[in-house]
């Protein structure tokens, strides 16, 4: 009798890439039932008050279907670093976890095999991808470069300094843009770009 008091909120969600358990309460469905629902394998727990269901169909490049996922479940948060130069091709780091921003005066969210980086200035180069149907915020390619320099090794972001500035039919590289944005987050990469160019 239970399940099928919820069945139709629970099918619902069944669907749903990302939800919480503040969404779910709110339809009628009280957050004991959720423990219920996920030993049932109709949704599933990725961290305290935030699922996702088993039915959801992203229907996007696998590689990328966990990265949306956590994206998603942080409203405020920008995909970042490895995550940002694995997205662009900038590196040959694996991603073994994923890389995401929030704002620095907010809280750090407890995510599963997520990295979670608190910036300042954190509008600077945000810009949104479509992955599927869905859009996620991430930052452009050459704040994530700059970036590289603030919170990665000095051999992880000189190869991406290198890959990004290596021209493509796709993409070509904005010395301006990345000067600007080296010199509002206080990142001097000039000599780098020097060397590199010469």
């Amino acid at each position: 009798m239970t399940q099928s008091k919820y069945a139709a909120q629970i099918a619902f969600f069944a669907k749903k890439v990302v939800f919480t358990a503040v969404e779910a309460k709110e339809a009628g469905i009280p957050s004991r039932m959720l423990s219920h629902f996920c030993k049932k394998g109709i949704i599933e727990r990725i961290c305290r008050g935030v699922y996702t269901g088993t039915q959801a169909d992203m229907d996007i490049e696998f590689q990328w279907e966990d990265l949306a996922r956590l994206a998603l479940s942080v409203p405020k948060g920008v995909i970042c670093l490895i995550s940002a130069l694995c997205y662009y091709d900038l590196t040959d780091q694996i991603m073994r976890e994923f890389w995401i921003a929030v704002p620095h005066a907010s809280k750090s969210p407890q995510r599963p095999k997520t990295r979670i980086v608190r910036m300042r200035n954190i509008e600077l180069g945000q810009t949104e991808i479509q992955i599927g149907e869905y859009s996620l915020k991430i930052f452009d390619r050459e704040r994530t470069v700059v970036d590289a320099f603030r919170y990665l090794s000095q051999e992880i972001a000189i190869k991406a300094l290198q890959a990004y500035l290596r021209p493509s039919k796709r993409n070509k590289p904005d010395l301006n843009k990345l000067m600007n944005y080296s010199k509002q987050l206080r990142v001097n990469i000039h000599p780098y770009i020097i060397t590199l160019t010469t």
